[in-house]
C-alpha cells in the first residue's frame, strides 16, 4: 500500500517532515503547498510530534481555512484531529482577544466592528460634511499607526503628511469611542493580540496552548501580524512558514514580502527549503514566468518547471481599442469551448482594474456566453444585509453598542440624530451600556414625546427577543432571526425607497438568503456568541458559491491569486494600466511584476496577453504603449505577429525570405 508520504517530490517530503528547526518552504506557483502543509499536519498528529490540540495552521481566508480542514478531516479522520486549530489571523486574534478582554481594555461581551462602522465612527469626529475619501483615507492612515505598534499618543509626532496627520489628529478619539462601546476593529484583531502577548504571563499561557504553528501566504504577512508570530515561536521557533515573495501582490494592505528575509535575520537557525516543481502548467508559460520575475531583485533564487511538456506558445495580440480587444476575447472564448471541446468554466478573463470589466461584459453578453464577474462589492457591503446583521447581534446581546447605534431608527422610531446624541452622552456619564441608559426612566421624560414612545419600543423590542433566544435552542434562531425581521417590517421599510421591483426582490432574495445562512450555521455552534463571532469573522456565505458552475470567470488580477484556469486570457498589458500610473509614480514597479506574474501563472495550458493602440480614459481616447513586462518575456515561447510585422528584418531574414520567393517563382 502505497504512503501518503510516498507520493510526494523530494523536496515536498523534505518540508513535510522537517521539525528540527524553523523552517521555510518557498513555495512556487502550483506547486503543491498547500497539501504540504497538510500532510505536515497529519505527520506531525500521526508521529505523535504534538497533540492535535496544541497545532495551530493559520490561512489568510476562510476559504482556504475550510479546504484545509476538510482535507485534514479526511486524512485522519474527525476524531484525529478534534482540538486543532485551523484559522484565519484575524479569527486568531479574536481567540486571544476574547481570552483576555480585561488586559486588552475591553469587557467580556465586545463587539467586532466591521469597516462600515468604523469609518461611521471616523466620521463623527471628523468635521461635519467630511467627504467619503477623507473618511476612508483617516480610517486608513488610523490601521496603518495600529500596524507599525504606534499609540495614540506618538502618532502625532511621526506623522509625514497632512494626510497622517488629520489621522493622527483622530486616532486618540476613535481609540476611545470604542473602548466605550466595548468593541474592536479588524486592526485590533492583529495589533492588539500582539501587545498583550508582550506580557510574559500572557505570552506563556499561549504558547503552552499553541506548540506548533504552520502559517500560509507567509510574504502577505503584515508587520503586526509578523509581531504576533513571533510572539507566539519566538523562544521554540518551532513553525513552518509557506510563502513565495514573487507572488507579493497586497502591499496596499500591508504585505511585506521583506517577512521572508527577516526570518533570515531573527531565526539565524532557519531551514529553507524550495519547492520549484510546478503542477499546474505548461513550460512554456513557466518559462514566460520566469523570466518576467527574474527583473526583480531576489534574497531567494527559484525556477519553476514542469513535466507537463512544452505546450503552446503565449499569443500576445494587438487590438485597436478596448472595444476590438473585448470582441477577440469573445471569439477567443468560443473557438475553446466550440472548437477545443473546453467549457466555459474553464475560462478566465484577469485584469489589473475593475473598469476594464465593462467592455468585455458587453461583448460577453452579445456573444451568449455565461460568465460571472468576482471580487465585485461584497454581499455583506448591502445595507440591508449590515442592518439585519445588527439586529441579530441585538438579538443576542442587547447591549451590543454599535449595532443599537445603527439600527435604534430603522425602522424609523423617531429617534434623530440629536436625541441619540443625548442618549451616548448620558450613557458615558453613567457608564452604561446604550441599551441601559435608554431604559432608564429618568432620561426618557427628558426626550419629545415621540422619541420617548420610538425608544421605549426598540428597547421593549429588544428586551422580549434576547428573553426569548435565551430560554430556546440555539436551533431554533433561525426562525426567531425571521420572526425578527418580520416584526419590525424591514422588507417594507426598504421597499419605501426602492421603486425598482428587480432591485426589491434582489434585497428580498438577499435577505432571505441571509436568514437561511443563520439557520445553516446555528446548527454548528453551541452559543451566541460563536455564532457572532464566526458572522463577524466570515467571508460570506456566498464566498465560493460560483465554485465548478459553467461560466467563464472574470477578475482582477488581486482577485485571482490562490486560484488556475485551463484558459486565460490577460487583456489591458500597457503602460499605465498594467503596470498601472499610481505604481509607476510611487516606485513600485516590483510589485507590479509580481502581480503579472500572478497573471502568467494561472494559467494550466493556454494563456492570451493583449494590448490596444488606444484606450479610453477619463472621457477620451489616448494612444497607449504596450506593457514594458511584455519585453521582458522570452522571444522563443512567444507568438507576437504585431511585433514581428513592426520589426524590421535583418540581413539574414532578408535573404531567406528572397530565396523562398525565388524557390517558389521557380517552381
Amino acid at each position: 500500500m502505497t504512503r501518503p508520504l510516498d507520493t510526494l517530490n523530494p523536496q515536498q517530503r523534505a518540508a513535510v517532515v522537517h521539525i528540527d528547526s524553523p523552517l521555510l518552504v518557498l513555495a512556487g506557483a502550483g506547486s503543491g503547498k498547500t497539501r504540504v502543509i497538510t500532510e505536515k499536519i497529519a505527520w506531525l498528529i500521526d508521529r505523535d510530534h504534538f497533540p492535535a490540540r496544541h497545532i495551530a495552521a493559520i490561512t489568510f481566508t476562510n476559504k482556504a481555512a475550510r479546504e484545509m480542514r476538510s482535507r485534514i478531516g479526511k486524512r485522519l479522520g474527525r476524531k484525529a484531529v478534534e482540538g486543532l486549530t485551523i484559522s484565519t489571523f484575524h479569527s486568531l486574534g479574536w481567540q486571544i482577544l476574547k481570552s483576555e478582554p480585561e488586559a486588552a481594555g475591553r469587557r467580556k461581551g465586545m463587539s467586532i466592528l466591521d469597516q462600515h462602522t468604523g469609518g461611521d465612527l471616523v466620521r463623527e469626529l471628523l468635521p461635519s460634511g467630511a467627504p467619503n475619501d477623507m473618511v476612508w483615507a483617516v480610517q486608513a492612515g488610523i490601521g496603518r499607526y495600529k500596524d507599525a505598534g504606534i499609540p495614540p499618543d506618538r502618532a502625532l509626532a511621526l506623522a509625514d503628511d497632512e494626510n497622517d496627520a488629520r489621522a493622527a489628529e483622530i486616532y486618540a478619539g476613535y481609540s476611545e469611542r470604542l473602548v466605550a462601546l466595548n468593541a474592536v476593529d479588524f486592526d485590533d484583531l492583529i495589533t492588539i493580540p500582539a501587545r498583550l502577548l508582550e506580557d510574559p504571563e500572557i505570552r506563556t499561557r499561549w504558547r503552552r496552548r499553541l506548540q506548533y504553528l504552520l502559517v500560509d501566504e507567509y510574504q502577505d504577512t503584515s508587520e503586526a501580524q509578523y509581531r504576533l508570530l513571533s510572539q507566539l515561536t519566538e523562544s521554540t521557533g518551532a513553525f513552518t512558514a509557506v510563502g513565495d515573495d514573487d507572488q507579493s501582490i497586497y502591499g496596499w494592505r500591508g504585505a511585506r514580502p521583506e517577512n521572508l528575509a527577516s526570518l533570515k535575520t531573527d531565526w539565524p537557525n532557519l531551514t529553507v527549503i524550495k519547492l520549484e516543481q510546478n503542477y499546474r502548467s505548461t513550460g512554456r508559460i513557466l518559462s514566460a514566468a520566469n523570466a518576467v520575475i527574474a527583473c526583480n531583485p531576489h534574497d531567494f533564487e527559484k525556477k519553476l518547471w514542469s513535466q507537463h511538456g512544452p505546450g503552446d506558445p503565449i499569443e500576445i495580440v494587438e487590438y485597436v481599442d478596448e472595444a476590438d480587444e473585448a470582441e477577440g476575447i469573445a471569439r477567443g472564448i468560443l473557438s475553446e469551448v466550440h472548437g477545443n471541446r473546453q467549457r466555459f468554466g474553464d475560462c478566465a478573463v484577469l485584469y489589473r482594474s475593475n473598469y476594464q470589466a465593462r467592455a468585455i461584459e458587453q461583448q460577453l453578453r452579445e456573444y451568449g456566453i455565461p460568465y460571472v464577474v468576482s471580487g465585485g462589492p461584497s454581499w455583506f457591503d448591502a445595507r440591508e444585509i449590515r442592518d439585519l446583521l445588527a439586529y441579530l447581534r441585538l438579538l443576542i446581546n442587547p447591549e451590543d453598542n454599535p449595532a443599537f447605534m445603527r439600527v435604534a431608527n430603522v425602522p424609523r422610531r423617531g429617534l434623530g440624530s440629536g436625541a441619540m446624541s443625548r442618549l451616548t452622552t448620558y450613557a458615558d456619564a453613567i457608564h452604561a451600556s446604550l441599551l441601559e441608559a435608554a431604559a432608564d426612566a429618568r432620561f426618557q421624560a427628558e426626550l419629545p414625546t415621540p422619541a420617548q414612545r420610538g425608544l421605549r419600543s426598540f428597547t421593549n423590542l429588544l428586551i422580549e427577543f434576547n428573553d426569548r433566544f435565551e430560554r430556546g435552542e440555539m436551533n431554533e434562531l433561525g426562525e426567531l432571526f425571521r420572526e425578527l425581521t418580520e416584526h419590525i417590517g424591514y422588507f417594507d421599510f426598504i421597499c419605501e425607497s426602492e421603486v425598482d421591483p428587480r432591485k426589491r426582490e434582489r434585497r428580498r432574495k438577499s435577505m432571505d438568503d441571509l436568514i437561511g445562512w443563520i439557520g445553516r450555521l446555528a446548527d454548528s455552534v453551541s452559543s451566541g456568541e460563536e455564532l457572532i463571532a464566526r458572522v463577524s469573522l466570515a467571508a460570506g456565505p456566498d464566498d465560493d458559491r460560483h465554485d465548478g458552475a459553467d461560466l467563464v470567470r472574470m477578475m482582477t488580477l488581486h482577485a485571482a491569486k490562490g486560484l488556475e484556469f485551463s484558459r486565460v486570457w490577460l487583456p489591458g498589458c500597457e503602460e499605465g494600466l498594467l503596470p498601472h500610473t499610481r505604481s509607476i509614480d510611487d516606485g513600485q514597479i516590483e510589485e507590479e511584476r509580481r502581480l503579472m506574474y500572478v497573471g502568467i501563472t494561472r494559467a494550466e495550458r493556454k494563456l492570451a496577453i493583449s494590448y490596444v493602440n488606444k484606450r479610453r480614459r477619463g472621457g477620451e481616447q489616448v494612444e497607449t504603449t504596450p506593457s514594458r513586462f511584455l519585453d521582458e518575456l522570452p522571444e522563443e515561447h512567444t507568438r507576437w505577429p504585431a511585433r514581428r510585422a513592426s520589426e524590421k528584418p535583418s540581413a539574414e531574414d532578408a535573404k531567406d525570405q528572397i530565396a523562398a520567393l525565388k524557390a517558389m517563382l521557380e517552381g
